[in-house]
């Protein structure tokens, strides 16, 4: 049997609290200026929305075929609710939470029909073996380098035996300070890139089997990505 296959323990990341970053505020006042502009670009424009993608709608799709059975979902990081509503269009029990609170007022204004609530990635309360899915969707590069593996560590622990987490992040060597965004908005957070084979080896650090991945080259909107889909071993 390959180590890819050896159950690693799953850590409590619950024994303490997650490191709580030091820019958390700078990026949540960064994002609650930019959401009227950003959730009104979704839906005028369509960048950002995965039905205007055809390899990142297979993506959610095969993670919604793959978790609609398995009990709860929750998007984190769901900014103003477009793939949550697209799962919940799907027949899936998904919530989503974002760190803007404007993104979320955003959200429940174009989707009333699903449940978003205000909070961070590094400061959830998820209960054990809770979850059937888990999104990290285009949500987790703000995260410092030493806080990501503690959130991953985190969605590990709450997904239930055969539950399945999906994420997209930015692929780069650098880090990259933003200073304005969607119309010349000024803002300022750090987008964390990540090689891709550093990257499932921290989703693999954290107790879940990788199952499919799918490189993205970059586009006219954004630089190339990477998409990982991992389940909690059985």
């Amino acid at each position: 049997m390959s180590a890819h296959h050896v159950q690693r323990p799953i850590d409590h990341p619950t024994d303490r609290p997650i490191d709580r970053p030091a820019d958390l505020d700078v990026v949540r006042e960064s994002y609650d200026r930019v959401a009227d502009n950003y959730a009104h670009m979704v839906v005028t424009t369509g960048v950002g929305d995965i039905r205007c993608h055809p390899w990142l709608k297979a993506s959610i799709d095969a993670f919604a075929d793959t978790v609609s059975d398995l009990g709860p979902v929750l998007d984190v990081g769901c900014g103003p609710g477009t793939v949550t509503a697209y799962l919940a269009e799907r027949g899936l029990d998904v919530s989503g939470v974002d760190l803007s609170p404007r993104m979320i007022e955003n959200a429940r204004r174009l989707h009333p029909q699903c449940r978003f609530n205000v909070a961070s990635a590094t400061d959830l309360d998820l209960g054990e073996a809770s979850l059937g899915g888990v999104l990290g969707w285009w949500s987790l590069f703000n995260l410092p380098r030493d806080v990501l593996p503690q959130v991953l560590a985190l969605f590990a622990r709450a997904l239930k035996p055969g539950g399945h987490f999906i994420t997209a992040t930015h692929v780069g060597d650098e880090d990259f300070v933003r200073t304005e965004a969607y119309g010349g908005v000024p803002v300022r957070w750090t987008t964390h890139k990540w090689r891709p084979e550093h990257f499932v080896d921290l989703i693999e650090q954290a107790g879940l089997h990788p199952v499919a991945e799918l490189r993205l080259p970059a586009d006219e909107h954004t630089g190339p990505g990477v998409v990982v889909m991992a389940k909690r071993p059985d």
